[in-house]
């Protein structure tokens, strides 16, 4: 690690690899982009343990671990793991990775080495014990990079009382973090509006959450019936679960497919099971490389955000557009007005259910040379704007400029 003609970078984020789920995969990508174009990079996070809350099996009983993968240093810590809704437990979890983190601090003799520290919120506990170590013991250059703006997500997704306790807490830290940082990446566009208020002066840039794609063609015809596939996380934050108990999918001549795990997967599981004829399947996770292949056989991708949330563009549209696949997304910001600019799909407001329904009436009812033409825009929208190499080359000038 010694080489001073390259950066070394040390990425900070709580959610790695061998994790699944949107920000370890960003980070993994961000991280593997960046050695590419030349850079040392080391990684800071927790033993694995999302989404089920136990520590990974190849894991169990370490207090540390250092690992390689890909020529990347990965440095992990013990995390009291939990999905615990308790908000003792969640304290708990949060503080054990933001006070075990200081035991990397000892490590002067590496830390010294590194020319940047990408630091990732949210957790924001995690990150603001970051930027204590990196920025105000060892005065590197910290680069925040921002994939949901906390607290207010928290208030959005009804988590958190607004002007309670825990978030006036959470908002001391997060000014903390935004007056201590040299540049922000964000992941959308809303995301570095709102810390533009706070900081006008830092250096921003748009990060967004793609990966290395390859373009599939674009789909000529579409499946009778038609085939409608949500993948990804099932959370609240999407909230699949009402949508299949208001959306009659058989009686619209739909087959919906749910690739995916997480919290309501039970849940999802038993409606299908108790409602054999209400044309949903579900599948549980799948192996990431398995997924784009298997999205092939689809018409038109789901991707609902069930509350607004300030800032959140899912990433899943990154994925799905690439393989020509047109989308109806349920939810409100920057996403509807993505699709809607780039004709890339149909929109509908949360938990507007006619007009989802509507929306997929319509894309039934497209003649194979419309649907044709929306995955046509998806293909160029992924070629054009949403490129993973181009994006990386930004990126890595951007960080040399700070």
């Amino acid at each position: 690690m010694n080489n001073h003609n390259n950066m070394n970078i040390l990425i900070v984020a709580e959610r790695f690899w061998p994790e699944v789920g949107a920000a370890p995969s960003r980070l993994m990508n961000m991280a593997e982009g960046l050695k590419k174009q030349g850079c040392e990079i080391d990684i800071l996070s927790s033993l694995p343990n999302y989404p089920k809350g136990k520590i990974f099996d190849d894991y169990k009983g370490c207090i540390s671990k250092h690992e390689q993968h890909n020529g990347i240093n990965i440095f992990r810590y013990w995390v009291y793991a939990t999905v615990s809704h308790n908000p003792i437990a969640r304290a708990i979890n949060m503080f054990s990775f933001a006070i075990m983190i200081w035991l990397f601090a000892l490590k002067a003799k590496r830390i010294k080495q590194y020319d940047y520290v990408i630091i990732q919120t949210p957790t924001l506990v995690s990150a603001a014990s970051a930027m204590t170590i990196f920025k105000k013991l060892y005065h590197k250059k910290c680069i925040l990079n921002v994939s949901d703006i906390w607290p207010s997500t928290a208030v959005d997704m009804g988590v958190m009382k607004e002007g309670s306790k825990s978030h006036q807490f959470m908002t001391w830290l997060e000014k903390f973090l935004y007056n201590n940082s040299d540049a922000i990446l964000g992941q959308s566009q809303e995301i570095l509006n709102h810390i533009k208020n706070y900081i006008p002066n830092t250096p921003q840039l748009l990060y967004r959450n793609l990966q290395t794609h390859h373009l599939h063609e674009a789909h000529t015809t579409k499946h009778q019936p038609l085939r409608l596939v949500f993948s990804g996380m099932l959370g609240v934050a999407q909230d699949v679960l009402s949508i299949i108990k208001n959306v009659p999918f058989s009686n619209l001549g739909v087959e919906f497919h749910i690739v995916g795990g997480g919290k309501q997967y039970d849940a999802i599981k038993q409606y299908i099971d108790a409602n054999p004829n209400c044309g949903v399947t579900i599948y549980g996770f799948l192996p990431k490389e398995r997924i784009p292949n298997l999205l092939q056989d689809f018409d038109v991708s789901l991707v609902p955000l069930a509350t607004h949330i300030q800032g959140a563009f899912p990433s899943k549209i990154y994925d799905i557009i690439p393989l020509g696949l047109p989308i109806i997304f349920s939810g409100k910001g920057e996403p509807a007005d993505f699709i809607k600019n780039h004709n890339l799909g149909y929109t509908s407001s949360p938990e507007d259910y006619e007009a989802l329904i509507d929306n997929i009436k319509h894309l039934c009812h497209l003649s194979n040379a419309e649907y044709h033409k929306l995955s046509e825009n998806c293909i160029a929208v992924s070629r054009d704007l949403l490129d993973f190499q181009l994006q990386i080359k930004t990126t890595f000038s951007f960080i040399k400029s700070i």
